[in-house]
Parts: C-alpha cells; sequence; structure tokens
C-alpha cells in the first residue's frame, strides 16, 4: 500500500475542518486519504510541516529582535481564535478547537528556544483580527524562510505571497491510499 496525490492544496479550511474532514471521509472512505505537505521531492507529515513552518518565525525572532522583545515584554502568553488555544502549549497536536492553530503555538516554542520568557499581563491575540499583534504577527505577513521551497503556483488567499502561510497552504497536499 502506498499514497497518491491527488489534488495539490485543498485550500484553506479554517473553521471548517469538522465539515471538510466528513466530506473527505465520505468521498474517500475514513482513513484512506491524507493532507501532507510537499517538501522539494518529499513528502512530509503534519509535525515536520510545523516544524518548518516554526523555523520560519524563529529566523523572524531574529529579523524582527526588537518586535518579539516587544511581545515578551507586553504578552503573558498568545493565542489565534480562541482563548482555550493556549490548552495546546508547545504540543501542535492539540487542537482543541474546529480549526487548527499553530502560529501561537510556534510563537510560544520560539520564545522557548530563544531562553525568553513571557513577562507581561494580557493575552496577545495573533491573529489579524488584533490591530497590532495580528497584523505583525500572523502567518500570512511572517516572511517565509525558504521562500524557493515554497510549491508553485502559489496558492491565493488571504495572506502575503512568500509568507509563512503561503508555505502552509501552497505545499498542503491531498492523498488518498493506494492499492
Amino acid at each position: 500500500m502506498g499514497w497518491r496525490t491527488i489534488k495539490k492544496s485543498p485550500g484553506y479550511v479554517g473553521k471548517r475542518r469538522v465539515e471538510f474532514i466528513s466530506k473527505l471521509n465520505k468521498k474517500y472512505g475514513r482513513n484512506n486519504w491524507r493532507i501532507t505537505w510537499q517538501w522539494g521531492k518529499a513528502v512530509i507529515p503534519f509535525e515536520t510541516a510545523c516544524q518548518i513552518y516554526e523555523d520560519a518565525y524563529w529566523a523572524d525572532s531574529f529579523r524582527r529582535e526588537k518586535l518579539w522583545k516587544k511581545l515578551i515584554s507586553k504578552a503573558k502568553d498568545v493565542y489565534d481564535y480562541d482563548k482555550s488555544n493556549i490548552k495546546s502549549w508547545l504540543n501542535y497536536l492539540i487542537q482543541e478547537g474546529p480549526a487548527i492553530h499553530i502560529q501561537d503555538i510556534a510563537i510560544r516554542r520560539v520564545v522557548l528556544r530563544r531562553g525568553w520568557k513571557f513577562t507581561g499581563k494580557k493575552l496577545a491575540q495573533i491573529r489579524t483580527k488584533d490591530p497590532y499583534w495580528g497584523q505583525k504577527l500572523t502567518p500570512g505577513a511572517v516572511s517565509f524562510h525558504l521562500p524557493k521551497l515554497i510549491s508553485k503556483p502559489h496558492l491565493k488567499g488571504w495572506w502575503a505571497r512568500n509568507s509563512v502561510e503561503d508555505f502552509y497552504q501552497s505545499n498542503k497536499i491531498l492523498q488518498q491510499k493506494t492499492k
């Protein structure tokens, strides 16, 4: 048994994840499909894609260190779309809500890797709805550190070209189990 790619990116799913999974289960059968990412000639799983995603935030923490230092001085933690996201802490596999959230986890892991600590008093939302942090640290605005490895053609969406979100969406692929 193996896997064959049936679609380049299925696109941005967001809070429609449950509905999206249900449709794929009906079309291909439960456990007969998967979402993976293209990385050069390799096909990588979610956890590896998350590490590459995180590495882009790591690179950004050096490129815009002043912004990151401001974040950790103002925030006590970060979240994506709901304050419950902090329950995931450093684990990409803990996804408690209807949408996948990884930028908050990536930021926490970068803060840990840099030897920093959040010392602020408020939660900071890392989502475009926040007028400051959301616009500066949303994955649609953070530059991807290896833009030549973003699959072409770039998927179009709410994100900037060559951003972290561009990598995440453009490199995503849908695969079906083969016999």
